[in-house]
């Protein structure tokens, strides 16, 4: 009579059991689609700000590395630069030409601009974008040399040589052309406007954002990133020899940082820091081998020394300002050792000053040493010269302190009786003695003079 209830109440159990788990069942089917859909590819964004340095391009290189080897869909190179060196700008070109994925580059933020190389960049780009307000353009090289480029000049007089000058015409002249060659090659591989970006080499104009577009030059204008990820949505882009449909709209964005690396190389490639760096090298590693011992001038002048000579070969380098300053310090550490009363230092600061001025081998912004950094450097090395040269001074004038000379004027005991010859001790060392006149056991001498290892001495008490 009471089993069957039981029976009853468990089969219930048993049926509510597996409704409930057919319920679960189905709406984890309806939900799997949706949850299992994949994401959107991730799209790459690299700020480039300032001037194109070695160290701005590594960064760009290695973003560039790093968002193919993630799966990116997009690179967006955001930039705002007023130009910068060949070698670096070439190198984030010859990096963005080799991508399989697609770069954009996007004039940002507003007020910004992509000058000279940045208008190179832009050309080589897949994608060229720009915010309102921006420009681009002045893309003329910068000649090489102290100076920057030379304007034309008239036809010279028949009687001045024009050799210096015709040679000079030539290299600006094959500059001009490689840097039209190069951005026309780049504009007809983007379908963008090659004649305006041979006016921009040539006649270094510029354009606004809305007459780039005009002219063919830039893609779009747009106000900021998700726009410009809407506005590229469902593009087909060609890139490597591949091509790919951008589905931006929604896709996650992610913003690289300079590593620790890239900031270093940004640091120590700015050229007045490679100056100062060079100096402080150079001085540590003359403490040390002018006081032996020390080991640390030695080791941080080693370290400075390599940091400096390390950015100096990344940068456009004159040779002969860096010899002059190699002349420059080694005239002011000779003065320190020879007696030529303040000459080599003088030169040597002023070689040093020469040498700084012309250091750098380019007029681009951003690239060179201020005047002022030169001037206080070698005022520092002046005051340096003469503070050394000062304690040199007194320090030879003050008395022999060792050696053998130092025993003429010292005192000492008489060890035994004697009547001309005999011993005593100087300087807790026992000596050959003569006098002049007998000398007791205790007595107190003084030593007049020195023959080879016998003393001439006198009583302590004459005179």
């Amino acid at each position: 009579m009471t089993i069957a209830p039981i029976r009853g109440w468990l089969a219930r159990v048993r049926w509510l059991a597996l409704g409930l788990a057919l319920l679960a069942l189905s709406n984890v089917q309806a939900q799997q689609p949706a949850t299992s859909a994949p994401a959107e590819p991730p799209v790459y964004v690299i700020p480039v700000q300032g001037a194109i340095s070695p160290a701005s391009a590594s960064f760009a290189v290695h973003g560039i590395d790093q968002a193919r080897k993630h799966g990116a869909q997009l690179i967006v190179i955001e930039m705002d630069t007023p130009g910068g060196l060949d070698k670096s700008m070439r190198d984030i070109i010859q990096a963005i030409l080799a991508s399989p994925v697609p770069v954009a580059t996007y004039v940002y933020p507003g007020g910004a601009r992509a000058a000279s190389a940045g208008t190179y960049i832009l050309y080589a780009s897949h994608i060229a974008a720009m915010a309102p307000g921006t420009n681009l353009g002045a893309a003329s090289p910068v000649a090489i040399g102290i100076g920057g480029p030379k304007p034309e000049a008239g036809p010279a007089p028949a009687s001045a040589p024009s050799s210096a000058p015709a040679a000079e015409d030539t290299m600006t002249r094959k500059q001009m052309h490689d840097a039209s060659a190069y951005i026309r090659g780049l504009a007809q591989l983007r379908h963008r406007n090659a004649e305006w970006g041979e006016r921009a080499v040539r006649e270094a104009v510029s354009l606004s954002a809305d007459e780039a577009v005009a002219q063919h030059v830039a893609d779009m204008v747009v106000p900021d990133l998700p726009a410009l990820l809407r506005q590229v949505d469902g593009k087909r882009i060609e890139a490597a020899g591949a091509t790919r449909t951008l589905h931006t709209s929604g896709a996650p964005v992610v913003t690289l940082e300079p590593d620790w690396r890239s900031r270093l190389l940004a640091v120590i490639t700015d050229p007045s820091v490679a100056l100062i760096l060079m100096m402080i090298g150079i001085y540590g590693l003359i403490f040390e081998f002018s006081t032996p011992g020390m080991v640390v001038p030695g080791i941080a002048g080693a370290i400075c020394l390599l940091l400096g000579l390390f950015a100096l070969q990344m940068l456009p380098v004159n040779y002969a300002g860096l010899a002059l300053i190699a002349l420059g310090v080694g005239c002011m550490t000779a003065e320190l050792f020879l007696p030529t009363f303040g000459a080599l230092g003088v030169g040597g600061i002023i070689a040093f000053g020469f040498g700084a001025v012309i250091l750098i081998d380019t007029d681009v912004p951003g690239f060179g040493v201020p005047f002022a950094l030169i001037a206080t450097l070698c005022t520092i090395s002046g005051f340096f010269l003469l503070g050394m040269s000062t304690l040199l001074l007194r320090a030879r004038r003050r008395p022999v302190v060792s050696g053998a000379d130092a025993l003429v004027g010292s005192f000492g005991l008489v060890i035994d009786d004697t009547q001309a010859d005999g011993w005593a001790m100087v300087h807790g060392e026992q000596w050959r003695v003569h006098s002049m006149a007998p000398l007791a056991r205790g007595q107190r001498i003084r030593v007049t003079a020195r023959r080879g290892l016998v003393l001439d001495v006198t009583s302590a008490n004459d005179g």
